[in-house]
């Protein structure tokens, strides 16, 4: 056991290598001995993605590597790996970190490991709507958070939406009192294990690919997410309620290894972050549209759908959860506020 451990770790350092090597052949166009003007290296550079070929994310990160491979004249390739290929969510960024794997699309929630601001997504009711909060990712400081992975070994380049999060269950959900004693599944975090502590509910955190099977055998009543997710996973075949309740508007990020971008010509540092920035227009479209269907999917397979029309109460019991990250970021909440 000992000996295949260490060949892995052998494997994993070897493939960081020739990443780094890679990059490292794209220094900036420069002189040869004899004056000529060299000519700058080709690259193919990996983008891992759990989501399936066909999820709105991964045709944004497809339009990102056509963007790319056009705008460098096919120098820069750029190959697209969905479905988890390339490992869990959590392997994946310490590959990134190594430099392995170049980019990455990655929900934000988990970033905020590597840089707490992030967990301003995670803040319950923050947001009155997706205007609100496009507002505020297009802003200054919304745009600042990206580059806030620098120190984590990761370079932001631009957000992707993911919609708004809402509960769904196996047992009726009409109101935030539905909630009181139900084991709800949720990500990994301090934030969103509190703030199912303030609705009365018990948090239970597990692995995503983990949440169908749970809801077969009632190890938990339900779990939280947005409707392409909630759609793409099947877990409305085991779930047949849902509250629209949007309590956290949660954007995804697309990002590149540290490592790799240091090693990047100014220029072609401007070519990629400009592709990331131009296929969000492409990736928001895909999520609209996902959207539509995957509400006309499970309305067709009779779940229940409730609207919340009031949610005053679902703030109120939350409101500790929200003032407490103020006191660690006001400046963070009052550009937030000022976004509207």
């Amino acid at each position: 056991m000992k000996s295949k451990k260490f060949l892995g770790i052998i494997a994993t350092t070897l493939l960081a290598t020739s990443v780094l090597a890679a990059c490292g052949g794209q220094d900036k166009a420069g002189s040869s001995d004899d004056g000529s003007k060299k000519e700058e290296a080709k690259l193919t550079l990996r983008l891992a993605d759990n989501h399936p070929v066909d999820y709105p994310t991964v045709i944004g990160d497809q339009k990102f590597a056509d963007l790319v491979s056009e705008r460098t004249d096919g120098r820069i390739t750029i190959e697209v790996f969905p479905s988890g290929q390339l490992g869990d969510e959590k392997s994946v960024l310490e590959q990134v970190q190594l430099g392995a794997i170049d980019f990455a699309r990655t929900n934000a929630s988990p970033l905020a490991e590597f840089n707490a601001e992030l967990a301003v997504f995670s803040v319950p009711y923050l947001f009155d709507n997706d205007d609100h909060l496009w507002s505020f990712l297009n802003s200054e400081t919304g745009t600042s958070l990206l580059d806030g992975l620098q120190e984590a070994k990761m370079q932001g380049l631009a957000y992707y939406d993911s919609g708004s999060r809402n509960y769904y269950s196996s047992k009726p959900l009409t109101s935030v009192e539905d909630l009181k004693g139900l084991k709800i599944r949720v990500q990994q975090s301090e934030m969103n294990i509190k703030l199912l502590d303030a609705l009365g509910a018990s948090a239970t955190p597990m692995p995503y690919g983990e949440v169908f099977s749970a809801l077969q055998t009632g190890i938990i009543d339900g779990a939280e997410n947005n409707l392409p997710s909630f759609d793409s996973s099947n877990h409305f075949q085991e779930a047949k309620h849902i509250i629209m309740d949007g309590h956290q508007r949660i954007p995804e990020i697309l990002l590149m290894s540290k490592v790799g971008w240091d090693k990047l010509s100014d220029k072609d540092k401007e070519i990629i972050k400009q592709a990331a920035i131009d296929s969000v227009e492409t990736q928001r479209q895909a999520w609209a549209d996902y959207e539509k269907k995957s509400l006309q999917k499970i309305t067709d397979a009779g779940v229940t759908i409730t609207e919340v029309k009031d949610l005053a109460p679902w703030q109120e019991a939350v409101k500790p959860v929200k003032d407490e990250f103020a006191k660690s970021y006001p400046d963070l909440i009052k550009a937030v506020e000022e976004a509207k």
